[in-house]
């Protein structure tokens, strides 16, 4: 720790002189060390893939999720602290539902994403809190069209085509810069994130541990089989 310091890591409200809160940077430094986690937009509809990190095999994987259903329009991977990350889902979900209450329609996806950066946002400016130690991945179908955006712990969002979270990310983002293309099959786009996942980890990917979710203009948000996902891993590994 750099003199000086201490002074300014143990409050949140508190900026160091060269403009740095602390605490949100050591959130990030949470989801750096979480599960590898990426997401693709393709030609009409959004994938995204998590690396469970399934460390014992006397852990029931299905009893470990990374990715959860938002609204039947939306879904969101996430990589840092999961408990954090449930609380943030479950804000999502009900601003979601008051909103198809409300209005009677679907929320659209940005919106919703602002609404939940907005929530993020509060814990890093009042004191007696800390901000949450997780990021997400929001990927949806609305009106618009396809989007895919990511959240980080100060409460900022980035749409992005193609774009990554956890470890590894660096490592996906090289790959993603190479080989992305706009007008991908959702197949093309699954293989492509799968591959990258495979060279952040730096080993063959184990089937149980990988959690793909996909939405498209013409289908609800969904989690992929086993099966499915077995079927994917089997072509990038042959």
């Amino acid at each position: 720790m750099q003199p000086g310091q201490m002074a300014y890591d143990r409050a949140i409200t508190v900026f160091s002189p060269d403009g740095r809160l602390f605490q949100v940077e050591y959130a990030r430094e949470a989801v750096k060390r979480g599960t590898t986690t990426v997401g693709l937009k393709f030609k009409d509809g959004v994938a995204l893939i998590v690396d469970k990190r399934i460390a014992s095999r006397l852990i029931e994987s299905r009893s470990i999720e990374k990715i959860f259903q938002i609204d039947e329009h939306i879904g969101c991977a996430t990589s840092g602290l999961v408990a954090d990350a449930r609380v943030l889902v479950d804000y999502a979900r009900m601003v979601a539902q008051i909103n198809k209450v409300t209005y009677a329609e679907k929320i659209d996806i940005e919106t919703l994403v602002k609404r939940l950066c907005d929530f993020k946002q509060n814990y890093t400016q009042y004191g007696g809190v800390r901000p949450f130690g997780t990021a997400l991945l929001v990927a949806g179908v609305d009106d618009q069209g396809c989007h895919l955006f990511e959240t980080d712990p100060s409460g900022a969002l980035v749409a992005y085509k193609a774009g990554s979270i956890g470890a590894g990310k660096n490592a996906i983002m090289d790959v993603f810069e190479e080989e992305y293309k706009e007008e991908m099959t959702m197949d093309e786009a699954v293989l492509l994130g799968l591959k990258a996942l495979a060279k952040a980890t730096e080993e063959s990917l184990n089937t149980k541990a990988v959690e793909i979710g996909v939405v498209k203009a013409s289908e609800k948000f969904r989690r992929l089989t086993e099966a499915e996902v077995e079927a994917y891993v089997k072509k990038i590994s042959a």
